[in-house]
């Protein structure tokens, strides 16, 4: 693609042939500086990427691609409201969710804010009531269980954010998420509440989402058999809806004062701003949510304000781009060090694979390159026993962000310092390894004999050279954690900007949705096989033999 086949890339190409040689060691040695000269603070949040393989001429020439590509240009379009979404003719204006000012925006022109505002405090009656105990079910009772039933987007927004935010929910008020069409996943939890106090939250742009609406009817009929004559009644005070279609959500049985609005220029990805957050606003209380948005707003304003050699975004994605297209890496893992963000790598997975995960440019053409690599990670203590031994000998080359909290959540006597050390101590080692001298040195000093010694040094041995970035919090609360999101969010626009990517369709989606649709008549025996491809035909045959549908 022509953003990509430019002289910015061929001169990164020139220019990574020489550095393919370099180790991260020398690249230290060589620059006493290196750690200020390579890391960023946006308020009080520190980001380190000095141990990537870049030095100052790699930056120069990534911010020069980026340039080449008009970022600069892409990021007004996206701040003015432009239809950026071009393949399905939408705006991408998701920053307006988080903007607390009390102006226009995007623009006077296209003002969106006063229904923004109105949807806002529609979400702090609603949640204060119910927080408050004044939001009764159909008995009377006060709410204890709120279950969010959405997939993608619905879900792992909302349930990412109240699990790290854990540390300030409401007591007595507990938060459930069900996504899968798996009854597994639905039925054992139904088995564990009351109807009388649980709150069901179905989020749905377009309340059509068969997982979602699945799942939100099955819950519908426990509710309704649980409140026999009241039935109607229980609908009203115990479904409401996040959605942008009003009418479908009528037809389900919820009144309109129930609903919280969606627009389409709000992506499922990028939804857990707007009131697909209810379950956070409902966890943590309207002002920690607004506090939420006030983080991801900061960050909004760095990304747009901050040259582009000090811009945190677009830093990271330009050396996600170098690790990908330059260095080879098909992989990027997410290590968080921090319990509370267990599902932030499966949050980062759609973000970054349903975002950029595509071999076709805005321009409909085939790209010249890869674009997104795999996204994956774990809570990094867990993985030091489990994937790190692959990390650290495996050969291959996988860049890792490193993320934790200077403070605990729930401090212990003795834990977080542990934990901080190994936090910094995994980044160091798959930085600089250990050469095969150091490994020597270390085995003579502790005695091993001299024929020993040549035996376990090529297990001892550690290769280092790999790339990683730290990210490090004062503390997880709302504030941070929100921008924290917003700048990934960031980052995944500026790669797709130099790739040539619409980051904001997912067509890619919608092919197995729709070939699901035709199969379900053939799996239930309405229709027969013919048709069908070999493979899919002889597992349905299988399927109804041995199935309960």
């Amino acid at each position: 693609m022509s953003t990509l086949v430019s002289t910015p890339w061929q001169a990164l190409l020139d220019h990574c042939a020489t550095l393919k040689g370099v180790h991260l060691r020398d690249l230290f040695a060589g620059d006493p500086d290196r750690f200020a000269r390579f890391s960023v603070r946006v308020g009080d949040v520190l980001v380190d990427c000095s141990k990537q393989r870049v030095d100052g001429k790699a930056l120069r020439l990534l911010i020069a691609l980026a340039e080449h590509a008009d970022l600069r240009g892409w990021r007004a379009r996206l701040f003015a409201g432009e239809k950026i979404n071009a393949s399905e003719g939408r705006a991408v204006l998701h920053p307006a969710l988080r903007y607390l000012k009390l102006d226009a925006f995007p623009s006077p022109q296209l003002d969106v804010m006063p229904e923004v505002r109105a949807v806002r405090a529609h979400m702090r009656e609603f949640s204060e009531k119910v927080r408050a105990g004044l939001w009764r079910g159909f008995s009377g009772e006060a709410i204890r269980d709120v279950v969010n039933i959405g997939i993608g987007g619905s879900d792992l927004g909302p349930k990412m954010v109240v699990r790290a935010l854990a540390a300030f929910q409401r007591p007595g008020l507990r938060m459930h998420f069900v996504s899968n069409l798996d009854s597994a996943h639905l039925a054992p939890l139904l088995d564990s509440l009351d109807p009388r106090s649980t709150l069901f939250i179905v989020a749905s742009k377009t309340f059509s989402t068969q997982e979602t609406m699945l799942n939100a009817e099955t819950a519908r009929e426990w509710l309704c058999a649980a409140a026999g004559k009241d039935a109607e009644r229980a609908l009203e005070r115990h479904f409401v809806a996040v959605t942008a279609d009003e009418q479908r959500a009528a037809a389900f049985g919820i009144p309109a004062r129930n609903v919280f609005r969606m627009w389409d220029w709000v992506g499922g990805r990028y939804s857990l701003w707007s009131a697909v957050g209810l379950p956070i606003a409902l966890s943590i209380g309207m002002n920690g949510f607004e506090r939420l948005l006030a983080g991801a707003a900061a960050m909004d304003s760095h990304f747009r304000d901050a040259p582009l050699e000090r811009n945190l975004p677009v830093l990271m994605a330009l050396i996600g781009i170098w690790n990908t297209n330059f260095l080879g890496a098909s992989t990027s893992a997410v290590l968080p060090y921090h319990e509370a963000l267990r599902f932030l790598p499966s949050f980062l997975q759609q973000l970054e694979m349903e975002s950029n995960g595509k071999t076709v440019g805005r321009d409909g053409k085939p790209l010249a390159h890869p674009a997104n690599p795999i996204v994956w990670g774990e809570i990094g203590s867990n993985g030091q026993h489990a994937f790190f031994q692959l990390l650290h000998q495996g050969g291959w080359l996988v860049p890792s962000d490193f993320i934790a909290s200077a403070q605990s959540d729930f401090p212990l006597p003795g834990h977080q310092a542990p934990l901080m050390a190994n936090f910094l101590a995994q980044s160091a080692a798959l930085a600089f390894g250990k050469t095969e001298a150091e490994a020597r040195a270390e085995l003579t000093a502790a005695g091993v004999p001299e024929a020993q010694v040549a035996t376990l040094l090529p297990h001892k041995v550690f290769a280092g050279n790999q790339p990683s970035t730290t990210i490090i919090l004062p503390r997880l609360d709302a504030f941070h954690l929100g921008m924290l999101l917003a700048l990934y969010e960031h980052k995944v626009f500026v790669q797709g900007v130099v790739w040539g990517i619409n980051s904001f369709d997912q067509w890619g989606v919608e092919l197995g949705k729709q070939l699901a649709g035709r199969l379900l008549p053939a799996l239930t025996g309405e229709t027969d096989l013919a048709g069908l491809d070999q493979s899919t035909g002889s597992l349905i045959a299988w399927c109804r033999e041995h199935s309960d549908f």
